[in-house]
């Protein structure tokens, strides 16, 4: 048997529990993994209250970030070994001794990745490299970041500082020093936001990442100069009414590997804030449901 950690109905933190369930067996193109961390994100929760929809059955596991060793390879995979230690997105959850991979949403962990660094990546990191990826920008050229402090936000602004891009981001000034530590100038939300952009940037950005939506989108959709590009994560219908995109998430194997490869080279800080054991799953769901967590919040399973 395999232990697991999801919830029973959904609703509130009340519903979850410990499930005991089969060690899952993987069908063609899956991973068996043991899990030796897990990602926490605020999806998690919102996947337990229903708020993706409430059409999958339950009991559900939580979690889809995973890093551990491979156990079994699935009719057809190749490109793994049973052993190698790898990460990636787990469809059917992630808080649990052993877990599916998709062998094309997953990669091999370079040798100076940790395994909690590694289990912080497949959502957050590979939706900001997706994004800058998609907005094309070159070195020298400008991005702001709307909500630059949060996990997404934090993964583009380092990415985007790798190749060589100036990063603008909104956040709280109580997160001055936490954007500054990832190479970017923090500007205040709310009212008066494109002139404070201006200020900052004068001749305007060359892209906009939305991550926030709303009346700061379209205040700053109006600092980008002629030819600049806007992404969204937020709301797709609000990114074309402004001219923009929403991201076109790829979360492949191949990103995967590119984002490990930015954090072996110490190009990416995925922020790990606290590691909690399987034991106590639940006290890393109320870390990340209350806001309270300042970075990455990883389940560790030994």
């Amino acid at each position: 048997m395999s232990q697991a950690f999801g919830f029973v109905a959904y609703g509130g933190p009340e519903n979850q529990e410990f499930l005991d369930r089969p060690v899952p067996v993987p069908g063609p193109g899956q991973l068996l993994i043991a899990v030796r961390a897990a990602g926490v994100n605020p999806a998690d929760w919102k996947v337990r209250e229903g708020l993706f929809g409430r059409t999958r059955p339950v009991p559900r596991v939580l979690g889809s970030e995973a890093a551990g060793v491979v156990r079994v390879l699935g009719e057809g995979v190749t490109g793994f070994l049973v052993g190698d230690p790898v990460f990636g997105i787990a469809p059917e959850g992630a808080f649990a001794d052993h877990v599916l991979l998709a062998a094309g949403e997953a990669a091999r962990m370079p040798d100076d990745v940790t395994f909690a660094q590694a289990a912080t990546l497949p959502v957050a990191a590979a939706t900001a490299y997706d994004a800058v990826d998609q907005l094309g920008l070159t070195p020298g050229q400008t991005l702001l970041v709307l909500g630059v402090a949060g996990g997404v936000g934090s993964a583009a602004a380092q990415i985007a500082r790798s190749r060589g891009i100036t990063v603008l981001g909104t956040a709280r000034d109580q997160a001055r020093e936490y954007v500054a530590t990832l190479g970017a100038t923090q500007i205040a939300y709310g009212p008066g936001v494109a002139e404070r952009i201006r200020a900052a940037a004068p001749d305007g950005v060359d892209g906009v990442l939305d991550l926030v939506g709303g009346l700061d989108a379209g205040a700053a959709a109006t600092t980008l100069r002629t030819g600049g590009r806007l992404v969204s994560t937020a709301d797709a219908t609000t990114a074309a009414g402004l001219g923009g995109e929403y991201v076109k998430r790829r979360r492949s194997g191949e990103v995967l590997a590119a984002v490990a490869a930015l954090v072996a080279s110490g190009a990416l800080d995925p922020h790990v804030a606290e590691t909690f054991t399987l034991d106590r799953a639940a006290e890393a769901m109320l870390a990340v449901e209350s806001g309270h967590a300042r970075g990455k919040c990883v389940i560790e399973v030994r």
